[in-house]
């Protein structure tokens, strides 16, 4: 592995983690000796950071893990709805239908109470699914900043056990809707629930979400009731 991608992955990993939190000056000097490498990977790295919008330039030689306020939380949930929505649909067309069906079965059974890790890697399989199923390089790329800001922002908030049960109905909502082929429903069972889960993170930052219209539609769970009466 190259010397700039090894502090890239590495830097990148202590962001989002929140061994580097925001704010945290990242001085040449230092961190090249720190992670053992000579300062040219050292600004290769930093280049590719600043553009992924995870640090931010202070001055020619020092740089700053950027701030994440709830404004940019909002702002990232705006742009996730538009291209989750979008791929939600394109992947309700283009997708294995078989995939996503045995991905709804195995929603039924995952507990994220008892096993986090197992409920991330689950989700992490169906985004998979998702980017494969778009097959839309654009659009995937797009996806893929999106969510190495939301791991961050998975970490400021608190774990909730209610929202995490909440989201394994979500998700099998939409993954239900996909094995059927119901791009409307997808997409929609998309919107619900990224309204639930800003909600749910912005609540546990002592904020509130004040766009209405972002709650619009109806409920998850009598969505997939609807759907499980519906011959496939």
């Amino acid at each position: 592995m190259r010397a700039s991608e090894q502090a890239y992955r590495t830097l990148l990993d202590e962001i989002q983690s929140g061994a580097l939190p925001p704010g945290t000056v990242l001085g040449e000097v230092e961190q090249s000796t720190r992670l053992g490498v000579s300062r040219t990977p050292l600004r290769e790295a930093l280049r590719r950071l600043i553009a992924d919008g995870l640090v931010v330039q202070a001055s020619p030689r020092v740089t700053v893990v950027s701030d994440l306020d709830t404004g940019d939380i909002r702002e990232l949930f705006e742009v996730r709805r538009a291209l989750e929505e979008s791929a939600a649909r394109l992947a309700a067309v283009r997708g294995d239908r078989h995939v996503f069906a045995a991905l709804a079965d195995e929603l039924v059974t995952v507990d994220p109470a008892a096993d986090p890790d197992a409920y991330y890697t689950l989700i992490g399989r169906f985004d998979s699914a998702v980017d494969a199923a778009v097959a839309n390089d654009y659009l995937t790329a797009a996806l893929t900043i999106v969510r190495t800001h939301l791991v961050r922002v998975r970490r400021l908030a608190r774990d909730n056990p209610a929202r995490l049960a909440a989201s394994v109905a979500e998700h099998r909502l939409i993954a239900s809707a996909l094995a059927v082929g119901d791009g409307d429903l997808a997409a929609h069972a998309t919107h619900v629930h990224l309204h639930n889960a800003l909600t749910a993170i912005l609540a546990s930052l002592g904020e509130a979400d004040d766009d209405p219209a972002s709650a619009a539609g109806r409920s998850p769970v009598l969505a997939l009731t609807a759907l499980e009466r519906t011959p496939a």
